[in-house]
């Protein structure tokens, strides 16, 4: 199962990203996108366009992370269309 996180940086830039590692200060992503708000809701946008395609992951000093926390159902699927079908949805249910 992906860990996809939302991640706001020192920047003020906020991606989503699946966590791929966490230790020594470092955080370790890969299929970065960055948040875009737009009227009434938000875009996504590739956050290391020249990135190899062979080498995706991408360390992050976490000095330079403010926060991270879980993303909303309705990102992760969005995420998955744009990534491919890994990542495990959590189940719907219905409130009565």
């Amino acid at each position: 199962m992906m860990d996809v996180k939302l991640i706001r940086l020192v920047t003020g830039e906020e991606i989503v990203a699946e966590v791929l590692d966490w230790q020594n200060g470092v955080i370790t992503i890969q299929n970065a996108l960055v948040v875009i708000p737009q009227q009434g809701q938000v875009g996504f946008a590739p956050w290391a366009t020249v990135i190899d395609n062979d080498q995706p992951e991408i360390g992050l000093d976490m000095k330079h992370v403010i926060y991270s926390v879980a993303v909303a159902p309705s990102v992760i699927e969005q995420y998955a269309k744009i990534f491919g079908s890994n990542i495990v949805l959590p189940e719907k249910k219905l409130i009565v």
